[in-house]
């Protein structure tokens, strides 16, 4: 089946997909759109099979009855080879209405970011990586990621019973075997984190449009390029020495939006410094993180990172054992 005969393209299809499985209650669905066998990595982890999804997905919708998401941006790709790749940037908002994985319900609403990344063949997505931003998710909750992570460690049985992160170690091959395209903006922006994760935090200063805004995990806003080097600095504090390693690049221009970027990448390595993780511990970290950027006639003016917090601080506090 292709794309037009039910969707306007393919952007169109990831946004309405999205909207008739998670806002128009329709779960079932998830047996027509995700292969039977999709490996979906996260941060948290990594699941096989769209029953995992589902149901993921119906406990979700118990605990947030009433949550949305908003489809910002559709980032795509496609070659003969691979099939289509769409990185997908939603703002999801909610309430916490019922009691489940984040407590009992506590009347507050939230609003984070996520991105994801989905291989699809005809109307079947057979392929994903995700980031949540839980950090900023259980912030407005009222809550701090490293002690929601211990209370999680305990709530799943202990250090020795808790699920463990995602790490490559555990990783499956899902079928897609691209890295995107060569369009000239993926690889400016590629270079630019690329540069940034080399310690060369000068660039942002250089690159960035003077009235850049980034939006970045923990639900964190910053205006300016001076905010949007202290994210950065703060990440690569926690792990100085850490391997960083483009995994996806795709770039985009027309179609009424700014040229713009998607670059999914991860950082492997100890935490041996003071940043955003507070005192170095030595423990062994996966950072799964996913960025978009669009540009002007000033630089690199808007700017999406996402990095789970819950889940790296699950990994050093599993290694430490200081829960």
């Amino acid at each position: 089946m292709t794309y037009a005969e039910k969707w306007k393209d393919f952007p169109d299809y990831i946004l309405g997909v999205t909207k008739e499985i998670w806002e128009d209650r329709g779960t079932a669905t998830l047996n027509r759109y995700y292969a039977p066998e999709i490996p979906v990595r996260t941060p948290m982890g990594i699941s096989h099979g769209n029953q995992g999804v589902i149901a993921a997905t119906m406990a979700t919708c118990h605990e947030f009855p009433d949550r949305q998401l908003y489809g910002e941006d559709v980032i795509w790709s496609f070659s003969e080879e691979h099939g289509y790749l769409s990185s997908h940037r939603l703002l999801t908002t909610a309430t916490h209405l019922q009691d489940g994985q984040f407590g009992k319900a506590s009347g507050k609403k939230w609003t984070v970011r996520v991105i994801a990344d989905c291989a699809a063949k005809g109307e079947t997505i057979y392929d994903e990586w995700l980031v949540r931003d839980y950090g900023g998710l259980v912030r407005q909750l009222g809550l701090e990621p490293e002690d929601y992570t211990r209370a999680m460690i305990a709530a799943e049985g202990g250090p020795d019973q808790a699920s463990r992160p995602f790490t490559p170690d555990i990783d499956v091959d899902g079928g897609y075997h691209g890295t995107g395209n060569d369009n000239e903006w993926g690889a400016r922006y590629a270079e630019t984190l690329t540069r940034i994760m080399n310690k060369d935090f000068r660039h942002i200063l250089e690159d960035y449009d003077r009235a850049v805004v980034g939006e970045y995990a923990g639900s964190k806003q910053a205006i300016g390029r001076e905010a949007a080097s202290q994210f950065w600095i703060g990440l690569r504090s926690s792990f100085p020495d850490a391997r960083f390693k483009v995994h996806h690049q795709i770039g985009m221009d027309g179609g009424m939006m700014p040229p713009r970027a998607s670059v999914r990448w991860s950082l492997d390595g100890q935490h041996d410094g003071w940043g955003a993780f507070g005192r170095p511990t030595g423990a062994k970290v996966h950072v799964m993180g996913m960025s978009h950027a669009e540009f002007g006639p000033w630089g690199l003016r808007r700017e999406f990172s996402l990095y789970d917090e819950v889940a790296i601080w699950k990994q050093i506090l599993l290694q430490t054992g200081d829960v």
